[in-house]
């Protein structure tokens, strides 16, 4: 599942990087956190799985 956060966030990253218009680019912003929430939080819940084994 993190794989697909970090690809998710690479798309955003570049369709940023093509576009101008602040009508589009907010909610790809949005989306990108939300990818970048997303990893983080996976990345915590699998800290914390491995610590309780």
């Amino acid at each position: 599942m993190i794989a697909a956060e970090q690809k998710a966030r690479t798309t955003y990253d570049n369709l940023l990087r093509l576009i101008d218009d602040p009508d589009v680019r907010d909610p790809i912003k949005f989306l990108r956190q939300r990818e970048v929430t997303h990893f983080q939080r996976f990345g915590d819940t699998k800290r914390i799985l491995s610590n309780t084994k």
